[in-house]
């Protein structure tokens, strides 16, 4: 009796001396950020949606959250994260691209006697607006060496590059357009037109098409009528590959402004030697023979030894802001092959660059069992990526004082500008996240950096393939998720 007594009492006594001391923050705040990233994921709707997400802490390395992370999905533009990376790494953000104007001929009683030589290096950012500057630098530079007329042609080498300017695995009815514009070693307005397609005077009448800037080389072949009022606007493009025919159909509603289409060029060589070429004639040198490829002529002059000019693009950190904050899809096949150039290829290739891209990242613990990059811009649906190895690639780089402040710099800020100027607003995400979109049919992705609410920066991967609704659901949970991440606190 005494002996029981002394038990209970001792019991008592021990619940008494140890209260039950509550779960650590971090481990009660983890399992409520799981439940309600999954409550948002595996909502019915999206049912048939195939996800990989991952979720770490830049601070400490935990995990948050995990979902399928190490399955192998398509990326769209988060592959621009890829090949960004890779271009950081092995070129440097000082890299600039050299575009140089060479004489092949004497200059004889203010007449150059040969032709003028383009050769470019890849420099996707020469457009039409600063071009006005960029070519008429150029004409002063020839008239101050006395040349008032040139007796031959204006020839674009495009020898640097590959004559294949398409991407491994791109659907051909993307080809029109301009995001699936093809790249060259010399390049113009981005290798794309505006094209503006204005009604009739009545429903039934064909509409008028304008083509803006000259030079593309395309043939505008269309059959595009004016709706009757009220009718919705819908025009249609078609260009095959290796096809300068391009063609309009559809109709357009009666009275309504111009609608402009942005399409690709075929031949982007020929366009940017056609432009300098008017370019010259309109300050005043006559040029007497046309604008031509250097593969489509026989007789290609050897060129002088020296430039007459030259002109540098600005430096990779700069050409990075279109690329990532716009999703520009030109900049990033170029860079693919200006990695295999930098490599030392006589010829820059598609397959090089992706091999010294993937050399690259192997140092960084990013194998092909994580990574398949088969173009630059995600557009081929043959890229696959996991969740991991883009968190991977983003903390790596996180963590690099060479990379991590340009890079950061070119990420979409939500809410604020880029391709995510239109999303989270008024929310905790509101330029805090920092994020690369994609976008396909059926593929949805957002990777990047977000700071949480208790200050800790996150780093994130969000994967969406296969979904049956919608884009517009998808997206909406992504920016959930984010949001959510943006409120964490533990």
């Amino acid at each position: 009796m005494g002996v029981s007594l002394l038990a209970a009492t001792a019991c008592h006594a021990t619940r008494s001396a140890a209260p039950a001391v509550p779960a650590p923050p971090a481990l009660s705040a983890l399992p409520a950020l799981s439940r309600d990233i999954d409550a948002l994921i595996d909502t019915p709707l999206l049912a048939h949606a195939y996800w990989g997400v991952l979720v770490k802490s830049l601070r400490t390395g935990d995990t948050l959250y995990e979902r399928n992370a190490q399955r192998l999905l398509m990326p769209a533009s988060n592959m621009k994260i890829v090949t960004l990376a890779a271009a950081a790494e092995r070129l440097g953000w000082d890299y600039t691209y050299a575009t140089s104007l060479f004489a092949a001929g004497p200059v004889a009683d203010g007449t150059l006697r040969g032709d003028l030589i383009v050769v470019g290096s890849g420099d996707p950012s020469i457009m039409s607006g600063g071009a006005d500057a960029l070519f008429g630098d150029w004409a002063d530079t020839l008239r101050r060496a006395g040349v008032r007329a040139v007796d031959g042609r204006i020839v674009g080498d495009d020898n640097a590059f590959e004559d294949n300017g398409l991407g491994f695995g791109w659907s051909w009815d993307d080809l029109p357009d301009d995001y699936a514009a093809g790249v060259s070693a010399l390049q113009f307005n981005e290798n794309a037109v505006r094209v503006s397609v204005a009604p009739g005077p009545s429903p039934g009448d064909s509409a008028g098409v304008t083509i803006a800037p000259a030079g593309s080389g395309l043939s505008i072949v269309s059959s595009v009528t004016t709706g009757a009022p009220g009718a919705p606007t819908a025009i249609r493009t078609r260009r095959l590959p290796g096809s300068m025919r391009l063609e309009l159909t559809g109709a357009i509603t009666a009275g309504a402004a111009p609608a402009v289409l942005t399409v690709s060029v075929e031949n982007p060589t020929l366009f940017f030697v056609a432009a300098f070429r008017s370019a010259l004639i309109g300050r005043g040198i006559d040029v007497r023979g046309p604008a031509v490829d250097i593969d489509d002529i026989s007789d290609a002059p050897p060129r002088a030894a020296r430039p007459i000019a030259t002109h540098r693009s600005a430096p990779l950190s700069s050409l990075a802001l279109r690329l990532m904050k716009d999703s520009q899809n030109l900049y990033a096949e170029t860079l693919l092959k200006t990695l295999s150039a930098r490599a030392g290829a006589r010829i820059a290739t598609e397959d090089e660059g992706r091999r010294q891209a993937a050399a690259a990242l192997q140092l960084w613990g990013i194998g092909p069992e994580s990574l398949i990059q088969r173009d630059g811009s995600g557009l081929s649906r043959y890229d696959y990526v996991t969740a991991g190895a883009l968190v991977a690639i983003l903390t790596h780089i996180a963590g690099d004082e060479r990379l991590r402040s340009p890079f950061d710099a070119s990420l979409p800020i939500a809410g604020r500008d880029g391709s995510l100027a239109n999303r989270m607003k008024g929310t905790r995400a509101e330029g805090n996240a920092r994020a690369k979109t994609g976008s396909m049919s059926n593929v949805r992705a957002l990777s990047g950096y977000v700071t949480s609410g208790s200050g800790e920066p996150l780093v994130f991967a969000i994967l969406a393939n296969n979904f049956d609704v919608p884009a517009p659901a998808i997206t909406s949970v992504v920016d959930a998720i984010v949001v959510r991440l943006a409120s964490f606190t533990r």
